[in-house]
């Protein structure tokens, strides 16, 4: 996509509530391609993406990590016997030390945990020590409160290590981060969620983080119970895949274990996915 290589970097897999993940929408809809295990939890994927130019390696989001207790891996049946973070890098020859930036969409535990990890004496460091990490003040500011809805997504050990470190620079709003990389707001799901648009030689690929996490999500009314603002949600779905059709974007999903990208269809039954794309 212009002067980035875009590759798909796979962080590992995880479970959540198919109900959460699907809001209003009955579960005689969504269980067709989406079947849950005996906890009602679904399949999900931890997609990240690696752009690389000469001089500049950028992550976009940094999957669940590994800080987790036996509890917390359990209640989300983390799994990284295949993939993880650190595999899926030195699969690209990618070195923790060569990640430049790391762009947050937010602060939500599944997207910021990889950000840092525990060293064999139990201190807290960052996993890219070379890399300035990029959030949006109003996302930090609501992780900081704890509002009671989504107070549990935000965890201390995954957020302070970047706040007292010097590797942190906090944004505010639209704006274009890099040559070609534009980051695009949402509310919906959360304050302040970066959405990520890459650009170049005629080509536009859109990171578009929880505001659709998956292809079964692209539809106008499938919205997650996770959001904020679902209202919210809806609006901005209408406005980022009406430019989705018309741009002819490809749109990555941080979530679909099946489909990492794709084009986006309107149809007359609506937005759909269409075509998959192999990063």
């Amino acid at each position: 996509i212009g002067k980035y290589e875009a590759k798909m970097i796979d962080t590992g897999r995880y479970r959540l509530d198919g109900g959460a993940m699907f809001g209003v929408v009955p579960q005689t809809l969504w269980k067709r391609e989406n079947p849950p295990d005996e906890k009602n939890r679904i399949f999900m994927a931890l997609n990240t993406l690696l752009l690389v130019t000469e001089g500049q390696a950028i992550l976009i989001d940094t999957g669940i990590g590994e800080k987790f207790s036996e509890k917390f891996s359990e209640i989300y049946a983390i799994d990284h016997s295949e993939h993880s973070l650190l595999k899926s890098l030195l699969a690209h020859n990618v070195q923790p030390e060569d990640i430049t930036d790391v762009i947050l969409t937010h602060l939500h535990f599944d997207h910021v945990g990889g950000a840092t990890y525990y060293d064999t004496e139990g201190k807290l460091r960052l996993r890219f020590p070379n890399a300035t990490h990029y959030v949006q003040k109003r996302q930090l500011e609501w992780a900081q409160k704890g509002f009671e809805k989504d107070r549990a997504s935000y965890l201390r050990e995954n957020i302070e290590p970047l706040v007292q470190s010097d590797n942190l620079k906090i944004l505010d709003g639209n704006q274009e981060l890099f040559d070609g990389v534009e980051i695009l707001l949402s509310d919906g799901h959360t304050l302040a969620q970066q959405t990520v648009l890459i650009s170049g030689n005629d080509k536009k690929l859109w990171y578009a983080a929880d505001l659709i996490p998956t292809t079964a999500h692209v539809p106008i009314p499938w919205v997650m119970a996770y959001d904020l603002a679902p209202v919210k949600t809806i609006e901005e779905k209408k406005k980022f895949l009406k430019r989705a059709v018309d741009e002819h974007w490809l749109v990555f999903f941080e979530h679909d274990p099946r489909t990492c990208c794709a084009t986006i269809e309107f149809t007359e039954k609506g937005y759909k996915a269409g075509a998959p794309v192999i990063l």
